[in-house]
C-alpha cells in the first residue's frame, strides 16, 4: 500500500467490513491510533458522497447490540448481562452521503 495511513484505511474500508484490530494489522498502527484516524474519515466522507457505516457491537452473552454508541472503541462491559466477551464493531464505507450512520445495520 502505498499513500497515508488515512488514504489508505480509507481504501481498506472500500472493500469491506473490518473490526479496528484488523485495520490495526494492515496499516502496522496500534488499534487506538485507529480509532482517532476513524473520527477523522468519518467527518471528511461527506465530501465525497460517501458515508461511514459501522456496525454495532454485540454482546456475545446475551446478544445486547451496542446501537447507538458514539465512540469508536469497543465496550468493555454489556449493560445487560455484564459479560465482558463482546464482539468488536465493524466499519466500512459505502457511497451516498447520509448523514447519521452510527448504529445503523449495512
Amino acid at each position: 500500500m502505498s499513500g497515508t495511513i488515512r488514504q489508505n484505511l480509507v481504501e481498506l474500508l472500500r472493500s469491506g467490513p473490518r473490526t479496528a484490530r484488523d485495520l490495526s494489522r494492515l496499516l502496522h498502527v496500534p488499534e487506538r491510533e485507529v480509532h482517532l484516524h476513524l473520527q477523522h474519515v468519518e467527518r471528511s466522507l461527506p465530501h465525497t458522497g460517501e458515508r461511514l457505516v459501522v456496525e454495532p457491537a454485540v454482546c456475545l452473552g446475551c446478544g445486547y447490540s451496542f446501537r447507538g454508541r458514539t465512540k469508536f472503541t469497543r465496550p468493555s462491559r454489556c449493560p445487560r448481562c455484564s459479560a465482558t466477551h463482546i464482539a468488536s464493531p465493524r466499519y466500512s464505507i459505502v457511497s451516498g452521503a447520509r448523514s447519521k450512520t452510527r448504529g445503523s445495520q449495512a
